[in-house]
């Protein structure tokens, strides 16, 4: 089990001058805990977390308790799921998301014992109806508890699948250890639920540095009616199998009055080494070549725009949060409450990037993410970009 006290990562330190509406310029920290590091000794036996802890400005919170980090209802109109409000400003958006249906489950490893009462806390909080949660054991045994790392990790994907989709069951499913083979059992354990719930996402936060033999798991993520969704990096398993959406992240940018003014890439993605290039792709050739690119589709995950969580395991309370463990969970809600329930991962994206590959739609239901070196239209910062309202997803 992964270390509890997560600041102990001091070389994962770095530092951002972040304008902040209301506060003086200054710096914010952002801490890798314990659990998201990646070890030589690990790759393949052992996948790890991607959040990051985000403390200044960009993660400061009000005396009340308040975030005034992104919220449900901030990124809902960020992304145009919710009624438009000139700015999207956090302080003063409200409205959220309330769609959802059938099935999200969420496979992470050890346990929270505080899952249940986190999620109310967080959805009271931000006004969102209640969830239909339950809490499942892998092999049929509580895990042991790993406060501020893999814990946290829980805390965030289910509060933020339920933030996209109220309506659907949030199911969180939990490894005995972050070991591959206890996590793919995790995985088919969560498979089966969602399946018979008529359908949904999976979503994985974790992930590992490729690997050579991980086609050999690419079974795990192809159930007849799920669609599966993994933390992108640069690039990591099980985000470069072509049977999951890989989720990569951007930065929410907002001006000094607190106003939305655009999103940029602030993870990459990458080939894959041992994936090859897979159909839907095709229409992305001269750019990936004859191996899987990533990431598929993006949603904040930036320092400088962190989300909200609340995690009361460890004493932790409200903290912000950010890294493409937030943007699995975030898109497999978005893509629950788009309603179309596509029977496997190649199909929900053989639909996505026949999207891409007719501008009227595109231009429509997605943003398309510059900067950084990466150019117009799918690139490796972002794959073919943001969400734009629910339609093709």
């Amino acid at each position: 089990m992964q270390r509890p006290f997560v600041f102990l990562a001091l070389a994962a330190v770095f530092f951002l001058s972040l304008p902040w509406p209301g506060l003086a310029q200054s710096s914010s920290a952002v801490i890798v805990p314990d659990s998201g590091l990646q070890r030589t000794q690990d790759l393949g036996i052992r996948a790890h977390t991607n959040f990051w802890f985000v403390t200044g400005p960009a993660g400061a919170f009000f005396s009340s308790g308040a975030p005034i980090s992104e919220t449900p209802a901030s990124l809902a109109c960020v992304y145009q799921l919710t009624k438009q409000v000139k700015g999207c400003p956090i302080s003063g958006t409200k409205e959220v998301p309330t769609g959802g249906a059938n099935a999200i489950a969420i496979v992470s490893a050890y346990d929270n014992p505080d899952a249940k009462t986190d999620l109310e806390t967080f959805s009271k909080h931000f006004g969102l109806a209640p969830a239909d949660f339950r809490q499942v054991y892998a092999d049929g045994k509580q895990p042991p508890n790993d406060p501020g790392g893999w814990s946290l990790e829980e805390a965030l994907a289910i509060e933020w699948a339920h933030a996209m989709a109220p309506k659907a069951r949030i199911y969180l499913v939990e490894a005995a250890s972050n070991g591959y083979g206890d996590l793919f059992q995790a995985e088919s354990v969560a498979s089966k639920l969602v399946a018979k719930a008529g359908g949904g996402e999976v979503s994985n936060g974790w992930g590992g540095a490729e690997f050579s033999g991980e086609q050999s798991y690419d079974k795990y993520f192809n159930t007849k009616g799920v669609v599966y969704f993994a933390a992108a990096g640069s690039p990591t398993y099980p985000s470069t199998s072509p049977y999951v959406v890989s989720a990569g992240g951007t930065t929410v940018e907002r001006n000094s009055h607190g106003d939305f003014t655009g999103e940029s890439p602030c993870c990459t993605g990458g080939d894959s080494v041992y994936e090859l290039r897979p159909a839907y792709q095709n229409i992305i050739e001269k750019i990936v070549g004859s191996y899987r690119g990533t990431p598929d589709l993006s949603f904040d995950a930036g320092a400088q725009s962190p989300v909200s969580v609340y995690d009361a395991d460890g004493g932790y309370g409200w903290i912000a949060l950010a890294g493409t463990s937030v943007s699995a969970p975030s898109l497999a809600g978005i893509v629950n409450a788009a309603g179309s329930f596509n029977t496997s991962s190649a199909a929900e994206l053989t639909m996505i990037y026949k999207e891409y590959g007719i501008p009227t739609e595109y231009k429509m239901w997605f943003r398309d993410i510059m900067g950084d070196g990466c150019t117009e239209g799918w690139n490796f910062c972002a794959g073919v970009g943001s969400p734009l309202t629910y339609q093709g997803k």
